[in-house]
């Protein structure tokens, strides 16, 4: 798995896992907030799948 998530989209996706997740803990949200796993565990590997599939990547450049 090559990485293609850079680091403002790794921030981004930190903050928007943590904040579905805080929601649904607080009752404020149903159990759907629990899909914050997701970005969260993408944020934490650099890679998204989805991203792979559109050929997408927020990654700068190597060695360029």
């Amino acid at each position: 798995m090559k990485a293609n998530v850079g680091t403002l989209d790794r921030s981004a996706r930190v903050v928007i896992g943590l904040l579905l997740i805080a929601l649904t803990l607080m009752g404020q949200i149903g159990l759907w907030g629990w899909i914050g796993i997701v970005p969260l565990a993408t944020a934490a590997i650099g890679f998204c799948p989805l991203y792979r599939v559109l050929g997408l990547s927020t990654c700068p450049a190597k060695g360029a």
